[in-house]
């Protein structure tokens, strides 16, 4: 799962515990792959439902690119269909039902010339648990400056 990187959902890892991560395709229109080549993408937000056996990803926005025609669609936040084996959309839709898991979207980022998204199975962290996470990130921090000022 090595690319360029489009996007990062960076509120993700903040509102969720990430316990497993997947890579899907998705399914685009042209305008929309010109749009996502010059960043004009916003994951925050975004989730991901098993429809009719279909893996769907909703509220994901993407910039309508400017050149582009009449006939192109004019919704930047419509649901897209994601890529994934059946077997592997079977196992997703059994873990998501049960009782706190979701599906998130991660990261968005090329893989030679195909457009790839990272999906998260995610449980929802407390807010003593985000607060632990922020406590931490922060004595990290302060470890590395005493680090640094000690060399």
């Amino acid at each position: 799962m090595d690319g360029k990187t489009i996007s990062l959902n960076r509120q993700a890892t903040h509102e969720y515990f990430i316990l497993e991560k997947y890579e899907a395709g998705i399914v685009l229109e042209g305008s929309e792959v010109k749009s996502l080549r010059l960043g004009s993408v916003n994951l925050k937000d975004s989730f991901c439902v098993i429809q009719n056996g279909e893996l769907i990803i909703k509220n994901m926005h993407i910039a309508l690119y400017e050149k582009a025609g009449a006939f192109n669609t004019k919704d930047a936040k419509r649901d897209r269909k994601l890529l994934l084996h059946k077997s592997e959309i079977i196992k997703l839709h059994a873990k998501v039902t049960q009782k706190g898991l979701t599906l998130v979207p991660l990261r968005l980022y090329f893989n030679q010339s195909l457009i790839k998204i990272e999906l998260g199975l995610c449980q929802g962290k407390h807010t003593f648990d985000k607060k632990r996470s922020i406590m931490e990130k922060d004595i990290k921090r302060e470890k590395e400056r005493e680090l640094k000022n000690y060399r």
